[in-house]
């Protein structure tokens, strides 16, 4: 019997296509969709998807240095955070998540607010 959310849900190909479904409602948000427009997609789509892996019980995926580190160019407001955690408890229904395991995800996202959040305002 599977252990974790990670493995219930299929492992990395099934959190892929969550991440797939979670960025294209990202880059087609007026609110945060700027934030993609010169960024590497396949490359950020692959980080993402070990990133939320991780959070759902996969293998680790980035320190907290590093998400800090990786994040403090880009202007990430609360605004914009909220934002994303609500696309991605989106995308992860779209998928058939369970409530109470998209509140887990969720969660675990926003556990992480203080590494990504580095602006007062837009």
């Amino acid at each position: 019997m599977p252990s974790s959310t990670f493995e219930r849900y299929g492992g990395f190909s099934a959190v892929s296509r969550v991440v797939m479904t979670f960025y294209e409602l990202v880059l087609d948000s007026d609110e945060v969709g700027h934030h993609f427009d010169d960024i590497d997609m396949p490359r950020l789509i692959d980080h993402q998807t070990k990133f939320i892996s991780s959070l759902m019980g996969g293998p680790s995926a980035m320190s907290d240095d590093r998400l800090k580190a990786v994040h403090q160019t880009v202007p990430i407001t609360d605004a914009d955070f909220d934002e994303i955690g609500k696309l991605l408890a989106e995308a992860m229904a779209k998928h058939g998540m369970s409530e109470g395991d998209i509140s887990q995800v969720v969660a675990s996202v926003e556990s992480k607010r203080p590494l990504i959040v580095n602006r007062a305002t837009a």
